[in-house]
């Protein structure tokens, strides 16, 4: 007969285990800022995302294993377009989305001898800033619902408590990108004054735009964001002529999905 351990002590292994493989990636912030989501996630591969878009206004970040996660968010893309297609692309919002997240690592937890390493946000841009969405899943299949920004990660707690400090709401881009930068510098994820944009995978949710929200920004644009960001740019309040251009500039981005990934709502399979 096999050994018997104790749920409460099979749940604790599974979750411990799962805090372990978590923690030996680096952590990754989304913010909100006044023309949308920024998402944030030191990344120096070009081919293999942490950031990537569901649907026309929903995005998806994630830490932890890479063929974990990349599974989870191409089940994500197919459950999003066929409820857009059956029902209503207004019927496709990140609450459901989650929700469906949630109960998919939740019964992996359960029932799997090893859970997944994985934590996800799911978040969506709204018509306005108050009707921004972000909800947290954690390995366990946990939900939160997060306002204003989320830090997932081992050193999670750490980097949450920078970005309080430098986080007001309504800010710009660039002083959003400026207080993201700050808290993953400190917290074991590269040296501040180092950090360019090859070390950066960065994308938006930007509310102007019109149907697919979703764009990288990268390069040049990425570049100049940096900084304006260090050189002081981080700390004007939002609404200023800077932060239009900036939110201009990025609405005019070309960056968009990585070539290879699914196009969501156009009716390609991942």
């Amino acid at each position: 007969m096999p050994f018997y351990v104790s749920p409460e002590q099979a749940m604790k292994d599974k979750a411990d285990y799962a805090r372990k493989g978590i923690a030996r990636g680096r952590n990754s912030v989304v913010v909100t800022y006044d023309e949308g989501i920024l998402f944030v996630a030191p990344n120096p591969s070009s081919a293999l995302h942490k950031v990537s878009e569901i649907y026309d206004r929903i995005a998806f970040a994630a830490v932890g294993r890479y063929n974990e996660y990349e599974n989870l968010r191409v089940a994500g893309v197919r459950f999003a377009d066929t409820r857009g297609y059956q029902y209503a692309r207004e019927d496709v919002t990140a609450r459901g989305l989650a929700n469906w997240y949630a109960q998919v690592l939740g019964s992996i937890f359960t029932e799997s001898n090893k859970p997944y390493e994985v934590e996800l946000v799911v978040a969506e841009v709204g018509d306005a800033p108050d009707e921004d969405q972000m909800y947290r899943i954690t390995f366990d299949g946990s939900v939160a619902d997060e306002h204003g920004f989320v830090a997932m990660g081992g050193q999670a707690e750490q980097v949450a408590g920078v970005l309080k400090e430098r986080y007001s709401a309504g800010m710009s881009i660039e002083a959003a990108l400026g207080a993201a930068i700050a808290a993953l510098s400190g917290q074991g994820n590269g040296d501040r004054g180092e950090i360019n944009g090859g070390q950066l995978e960065v994308a938006v949710l930007a509310r102007g735009r019109v149907h697919r929200t979703f764009r990288r920004i990268q390069g040049a644009r990425l570049e100049e964001l940096l900084s304006q960001a260090r050189s002081g740019g981080a700390g004007k309040a939002a609404g200023g002529k800077g932060a239009k251009g900036g939110a201009a500039a990025e609405a005019g981005d070309t960056g968009d999905t990585a070539a290879g990934e699914p196009s969501p709502g156009d009716g390609t399979a991942p």
